[in-house]
């Protein structure tokens, strides 16, 4: 095992709850329309243009182009102004601990996460010196469950896929890391069955348990 490929939302912090919160006010303010809880477990892990098309074809609404990229940035807007007060306490537990296990062992780190306010993220919890890369997500193709973000973070890490694990709490984000060939570590319940290794929550991982998953089910 060389290198960990970590997503944000949900793995370092919960942010999740503050985009669905965001999205939440938007439908309202805009279309007067309510969103299901069962909705937030399908726009964790993507894009925010994905997130967006998908609440759309839910609420049954077109929009023009135009509408759609001011609604994503209005959206965005809400999200970072509600992440000002982020710190150091809002990292989730287990994750400190795991990073500096990981440094400790000369594993390389990066983050496949589909916020473009990653960078941002990381500063305000103090972890951005942890990241050997952070992969920008503009520059991807296709969102997960397809792998490109992953496959991107390993290059970055100039590390094969097959030698990395990758750390998700989304089913969409554990598929994209099968589909990569990297070794996947689920974080959250049932629904990660398809993750090679799974934890219930951030408190349970750990270097050893991740090793030991890594040289139980990597490809190589």
């Amino acid at each position: 095992m060389k290198g960990a490929l970590f997503d944000l939302d949900g793995v370092i912090t919960d942010t999740a709850i503050y985009h669905f919160a965001a999205w939440r006010h938007l439908v309202k303010k805009h279309f007067n329309a309510e969103l299901p809880d069962e909705l937030e477990e399908k726009t964790k892990g993507v894009s925010r243009e994905d997130s967006l098309q998908i609440i759309l074809d839910y609420l049954d609404i077109k929009v023009s182009k135009e509408e759609f990229a001011a609604l994503a940035a209005e959206k965005n807007q809400l999200y970072v102004h509600t992440l000002k007060n982020l710190s150091q306490n809002d990292i989730l537990p287990g994750i400190s601990k795991l990073l500096i296990d990981l440094k400790q062992h000369d594993i390389k780190i990066a983050l496949a996460s589909a916020s473009k306010n990653g960078p941002f993220i990381l500063k305000k919890l103090g972890l951005t010196d942890f990241f050997d890369a952070i992969v920008d997500p503009a520059k991807i193709t296709s969102g997960k469950p397809a792998p490109d973000i992953f496959l991107a973070a390993a290059f970055a890490l100039a590390i094969s896929p097959y030698d990395c694990v990758g750390i998700e709490d989304s089913v969409a984000g554990v598929k994209a890391i099968n589909s990569a060939g990297s070794v996947s570590i689920g974080v959250g319940g049932d629904e990660l069955n398809h993750a090679d290794k799974r934890f219930n929550n951030t408190a349970d991982l750990n270097y050893q348990d991740i090793l030991k998953a890594w040289e139980t089910y990597n490809h190589n």
